[in-house]
């Protein structure tokens, strides 16, 4: 199996952060961003050959490419007519250091894609996973950006072609792609599919939800509930995962190296509780960062090692 994986990423941003230093001082930061991105570099930081299959246009979009060259992740990138998203958050006299998201937004720009453009992501994405291990599909910003059946016709076409999916999706692109097939699912606990959110703590109802996912087209479900331990749903049965407890800096994109890390695994050949036993980890190791999916891999590999698996059925 190739150890290569694929990111279809629909909606990058290039992130400006005006940040304040401790002499009272402002610096600068520029961050190529979005959900695929952070799912992109963790997989890389654990030794993933990764292709990160994304739309970009304009000024912000040669900068995203650039600084992702400058990371060591290679793109395939597919130009559009309109520029690439830009969020810029300011955080001078912002005290919640925990959720980065919740800063000034100075200003903020998005991204949808033509017709054309989005036939040609399709063909970036598929034509990648064709010797790929494993393909991950994350979602985009909004419904607008390209129709949810892509999602569908990806899962469909990659798993035929032998590659594994994971989806880190909801709402209809998370439905379309159940319909092709997914083998991994991570989904949050308040993304899971049902009559209203369901509540962290009922772990009963949650895998009652991850398993309706299985029969609707996932072969396994991981399931994240904030700061309550994980739970993984196979074929074998329900699990909830041990995870070391850190010192939270960052909530935010915890998820989002979880899924980076299990493609990584899987398409390095471990096995499914083994792949999310080091997501585990990788989303431990992010909550005590500033950066989403910035996670060393030795620190993810060492609390990896504590991660304890529990048969709950």
């Amino acid at each position: 199996m190739s150890q290569s994986v694929t990111v279809f990423a629909p909606s990058p941003a290039l992130r400006v952060l005006v940040e304040p230093t401790t002499s009272g001082e402002v610096e600068i930061h520029l961050h190529p961003g979005g959900q695929g991105v952070w799912v992109a570099r963790m997989a890389a930081r654990l030794g993933a050959d990764v292709r990160l299959c994304l739309p970009v246009g304009g000024e912000s979009g040669t900068a995203t490419v650039a600084l992702l060259a400058a990371e060591g992740i290679a793109t395939r990138a597919v130009g559009t007519g309109s520029s690439t998203a830009v969020v810029v958050l300011d955080h001078r006299g912002f005290e919640d250091e925990q959720d980065a998201e919740k800063a000034d937004r100075v200003a903020e720009s998005t991204a949808t894609l033509s017709r054309h453009e989005v036939d040609d992501l399709f063909t970036a994405a598929i034509t990648s996973a064709l010797d790929s291990g494993v393909l991950v599909l994350t979602g985009p910003e909004h419904e607008r950006v390209l129709p949810a059946d892509v999602f569908r016709r990806l899962a469909a076409d990659a798993r035929a072609q032998g590659a594994k999916v994971v989806a880190d999706l909801s709402g209809e692109a998370l439905r379309q792609a159940l319909e092709g097939g997914v083998d991994l699912l991570k989904v949050a606990h308040d993304e899971l599919p049902g009559d209203g959110e369901a509540d962290a703590d009922d772990v009963g109802e949650l895998l009652a939800r991850a398993r309706r996912l299985r029969d609707a087209g996932a072969v396994d479900v991981l399931v994240t509930r904030a700061a309550q331990p994980p739970l993984v749903l196979t074929g074998e049965g329900a699990h909830r995962l041990e995870v070391p407890s850190f010192t939270a800096v960052q909530f935010r994109g915890a998820g989002d190296s979880m899924s980076g890390a299990v493609a990584a695994r899987l398409a390095q050949g471990a096995e499914v509780l083994e792949a999310v036993r080091t997501a585990a980890a990788a989303g431990a190791v992010n909550v005590t960062r500033q950066g989403y999916g910035t996670g060393h891999a030795d620190a993810v590999e060492a609390v990896a090692r504590r991660v304890r698996v529990h048969r709950l059925d």
